[in-house]
C-alpha cells in the first residue's frame, strides 16, 4: 500500500464517507485504515466481532471492509448486521481462506465482494465503490483452475523466500509432490 496518495475523487464526491475497518490482525489493519483515510473514507478501526457489533449500535457506516475469520467469530456475522441495520451499506469480505462456499456465504450475508489477502487498495475501492449492478462483465479468457492453483503456489513459494519445505507445509502437501509442481512450466 501507498504512502502519499491524494483523496480519491469518487470518494469525495460521497454524501456520506463512513467506513469500518474490521481485522484483527492489528499491523494489515492500521495500514489499510491509513490508507483509507488518505483516500477520503472516515474510518473506524475495529479489531474484534465484539468490538464491531458495539461500533453497529452506534453507528451504522456506508461502508464495511471485513476479514471473514476473526479470533472471536466470523466476519460474516458482522455484515449481515449492517446489511439488517443499513440496506444500502457496501461491504467487501477479506479473506487468506479463500475457498468457493466462503464466498458464496459472503455475498449471501450481503457482501458486495470478496477479495483475497493480501488485497490492493486500489482493489478494495473499486469493490466498496461498485454497486452490485455495476459489476463488470466476467472475462472472456479466464485463468484457468490449473492456472489459478499454479499462481496461488508460485506467491505462497515466493513468500516463504523460496524454501520448498516451508512452503510445502504451509500449502499442506508433500515435499516432492510440490517439487514437482515447481519444475514444470505454468499451465494456460
Amino acid at each position: 500500500m501507498e504512502e502519499s496518495v491524494e483523496s480519491d475523487p469518487r470518494v469525495a464526491a460521497l454524501e456520506d464517507r463512513s467506513l469500518m475497518v474490521l481485522d484483527d490482525d492489528a499491523p494489515f489493519r492500521a495500514r489499510l485504515t491509513r490508507a483509507l483515510v488518505q483516500r477520503g473514507f472516515d474510518v473506524a478501526s475495529l479489531g474484534s466481532v465484539a468490538e464491531a457489533r458495539d461500533h453497529l449500535r452506534k453507528t451504522q457506516p456506508a461502508f464495511a471492509v471485513v476479514d471473514l475469520r476473526l479470533e472471536d467469530g466470523s466476519g460474516l456475522e458482522i455484515v449481515e448486521a449492517l446489511q439488517r441495520s443499513r440496506e444500502d451499506a457496501h461491504a467487501v469480505i477479506l479473506t487468506g481462506y479463500g475457498a468457493i462456499a466462503t464466498a458464496v456465504a459472503a455475498v449471501k450475508a450481503g457482501a458486495i465482494d470478496y477479495l483475497p489477502k493480501p488485497a490492493d487498495v486500489e482493489d478494495i475501492v473499486n469493490a466498496l465503490l461498485t454497486g452490485r449492478e455495476n459489476r463488470p462483465e466476467p472475462p472472456e479468457n479466464p485463468m484457468s483452475a490449473d492456472r489459478v492453483r499454479w499462481e496461488h503456489i508460485q506467491r505462497v513459494y515466493e513468500l516463504c523466500n523460496h524454501n520448498v519445505s516451508e512452503t510445502a507445509r504451509r500449502l499442506n502437501m508433500h515435499r516432492r509432490t510440490l517439487q514437482r509442481i515447481l519444475a514444470k512450466r505454468a499451465p494456460r
